[in-house]
C-alpha cells in the first residue's frame, strides 16, 4: 500500500483511494461539498483545494489519486486562502435563510464558513439574485433553488444510484438552475435520499420540513422495521415523538441509503392509539393484577392446549422468551404471523417483498408458519393477528387469547387479555434479516404508560407459575441464553454486534 504524507502524518493507504479519503484515514478532514464516496467524482465546487508538494497549483482531492511519497498539505496559509475564495463565490447569491432553514445544524455551508472563512461579505444583499422558492420536486422534496450551490449530488445519485432520469441541470453561469426533466418529477422508490447528501438547505424532506430544529433531536441507532432487508437507519425524536427517520451507514446492508416507504415506519410508534395499560376485557387493571388472573386462567390446563404464536415483527429476544415460556409450561406448539400485503413493493436493490424485519430470526427460533390447527384452547400470541391467521386458528369464543400489542385498537378486542409493549424504537434487541445477519435495535425512549418488552412479562409470568424463570434481566442476558441454546446463533456476542452486525451460523 503506499504510503503518504498528509499534514505531517504518513498514512498507509490502498492503492487508487483518493485524498479525501486518504486524509479520513488518517483522521483529518478536508472540507468538499459536490464530492460522495458513493456517488462518481465530479470536482465542480473546488472546495476539497490541497497542495501537493512539487506541483506548481493546488489540486482537487476528490479526483487525485495517492502515489507512493505524495506529501500533502491541507491546512497551509495557501489552501486556507482559496478554500476563503472557493466559499466567497458559493456565498456570493446564497440567500440570509439560516433562521428559518431546515439544513441549519447540519448545514456544511454554516460549519464550513465558521471554519475556514469568517469574511463579511462583499456583496450587496439587494444585489443576489433571486430563483424559485418552494419548487415541489416530487411527493418527497421541496427545492430551494436560491440556496442550491449545484454540487450535482442529487443528479448523480438519480443516475448512478436511482438509475433514473429525473433531475438534470438547465441554463448557465448564476441562471443554472435544478430542475427535473420535462415531463418529470423526483418520485423513485429512493428519492428522498438526495435531501440527506444535499450539502446545504436546498432539497429539504416534505415530510420534516419545519417540524423540529435538529439540535433538538436525540439520535439513536436502529435497523428499518419495513422489509427483511434491515436497512441501518437512524431514529431521530424529541421528547418521545419521532419526526424523521434517516439511513446509516452499513456497506454490507444498505451501504448509504434507505426508500421512501421505510421512512415512513415511524408513523405507528407516534399514533395516539398506543395501548398503555394491561386490560383485561375492556377493564385496565394493575400489571401483577392481569399477571395473577393469567396464573390464575392456565391452572389445571393441559400444555397440549396451549399454542405460542410468534411474529416476524418482533425481535428474536421476545420471540426466543416466547418458547421458554412455553417450553416451562411443557407445550412446543409454537408459530408464528407476518404481516402480508397483497401487493408488496419489490426491487433487486434495497425493497423486499417480505414486509417483517425478522421473518429469518423467528424461523430459526424454531417457529413454524401458522396453519389450521384448531385444537388449542389458550394462545399466547406477539402483535395484532391479521384475519388470514385468525381464520386458520378460528379464535371461538371459548378459546383464551394473551396478546402482547403496542397499540390499543379494534382489531385486537377478540383477546381476553392485552398487554402493552414496545414497537420497534422503544426496544431493545435483534432482528435478522433476510441474509441472516443479525443486527441490534436500540430503545430510542421508553413505551408509554405500563407497556415494556415482551420479554419482561414473560419473565414475570413464569415466576408466578413457580417455574425456574432465568433472570433476564437485559437483553444482552436474554441474547446470550438464546445464543447457547439455539445453535444458529451460537457464539454470536451481544456486544460485539455493531454497525456491520453478525451472520447466522449455517
Amino acid at each position: 500500500m503506499p504510503k503518504v504524507t498528509i499534514d505531517e502524518k504518513v498514512v498507509d493507504v490502498p492503492e487508487g483511494t483518493n485524498l479525501i479519503e486518504a486524509a479520513r484515514l488518517g483522521g483529518i478532514e478536508v472540507p468538499h461539498y459536490c464530492y460522495h464516496p458513493k456517488l462518481s467524482v465530479a470536482g465542480n465546487c473546488r472546495m476539497c483545494l490541497v497542495e501537493i508538494e512539487k506541483q506548481p497549483k493546488l489540486q482537487i482531492a476528490c479526483n487525485t489519486k495517492v502515489a507512493e511519497g505524495m506529501v500533502v498539505k491541507t491546512q497551509n496559509p495557501r489552501v486556507e486562502k482559496a478554500r476563503r475564495s472557493v466559499l466567497e463565490f458559493i456565498l456570493i447569491n446564497h440567500p440570509i435563510d439560516c433562521p428559518i432553514c431546515d439544513q441549519a445544524g447540519e448545514c456544511k455551508l454554516q460549519e464550513y464558513y465558521m471554519k475556514h472563512d469568517l469574511a463579511v461579505s462583499r456583496f450587496p444583499i439587494e444585489e443576489k439574485v433571486h430563483k424559485d422558492k418552494a419548487v415541489d420536486l416530487g411527493p418527497w422534496v421541496m427545492l430551494d433553488m436560491e440556496r442550491c450551490i449545484l454540487c450535482t449530488r442529487c443528479v448523480r445519485f438519480c443516475q448512478e444510484v436511482a438509475e433514473v432520469n429525473e433531475l438534470c441541470v438547465s441554463e448557465r453561469g448564476d441562471h443554472s438552475t435544478l430542475t427535473t426533466f420535462p415531463g418529470a418529477k423526483l418520485e423513485n422508490p429512493y428519492s428522498a435520499n438526495v435531501v440527506e447528501i444535499c450539502p446545504v438547505g436546498a432539497l429539504t424532506n416534505k415530510d420534516f420540513r419545519f417540524k423540529c430544529r435538529v439540535w433538538f433531536l436525540k439520535r439513536t441507532e436502529s435497523v428499518c422495521p419495513g422489509c427483511s432487508m434491515g436497512c441501518n437507519i437512524n431514529i431521530d425524536q424529541n421528547e418521545g415523538e419521532i419526526h424523521r427517520l434517516t439511513p446509516r451507514v452499513n456497506e454490507e446492508v444498505n451501504e448509504h441509503w434507505m426508500c421512501d416507504e421505510g421512512r415512513l415506519t415511524y408513523k405507528p410508534v407516534n399514533q395516539k392509539n398506543r395501548l398503555r395499560f394491561a386490560k383485561m376485557g375492556e377493564k385496565d387493571l394493575h400489571p401483577d393484577e392481569v399477571l395473577r388472573a393469567v396464573r390464575e386462567m392456565m391452572t389445571g390446563v393441559d400444555p397440549n392446549l396451549v399454542c405460542g404464536i410468534g411474529s416476524a415483527q418482533f425481535t428474536n429476544e421476545d420471540n426466543y422468551a416466547l418458547a421458554s415460556f412455553l417450553k416451562e409450561l411443557g407445550s412446543s406448539h409454537l408459530f408464528y404471523h407476518r404481516f402480508e400485503p397483497a401487493h408488496p413493493s419489490v426491487d433487486d436493490y434495497l425493497i423486499k417483498a417480505d414486509k417483517n424485519p425478522n421473518t429469518k430470526g423467528v424461523s430459526t427460533l424454531g417457529f413454524k408458519e401458522i396453519g389450521g390447527d384448531r385444537r388449542f384452547k389458550f394462545f399466547f400470541v406477539l402483535g395484532a393477528l391479521p384475519e388470514e391467521a385468525l381464520n386458520r386458528i378460528a379464535l371461538e369464543q371459548q378459546k383464551k387469547v394473551i396478546l402482547f400489542n403496542p397499540w390499543d385498537e379494534e382489531t385486537v378486542h377478540y383477546a381476553d387479555t392485552l398487554l402493552p409493549v414496545g414497537t420497534f424504537a422503544e426496544t431493545e434487541g435483534t432482528f435478522t434479516n433476510c441474509q441472516g445477519r443479525v443486527q441490534r435495535i436500540r430503545a430510542a425512549f421508553p413505551p408509554p404508560g405500563e407497556g415494556r418488552p415482551v420479554w419482561q412479562w414473560l419473565t414475570h409470568l413464569t415466576r408466578l407459575f413457580e417455574k425456574p424463570a432465568p433472570n433476564y434481566t437485559t437483553a444482552p442476558a436474554l441474547f446470550l441464553s438464546m445464543a447457547n441454546q439455539i445453535a444458529a446463533f451460537r457464539g454470536l456476542d451481544y456486544e460485539k454486534i455493531g454497525n456491520q452486525g453478525m451472520l447466522l451460523k449455517g
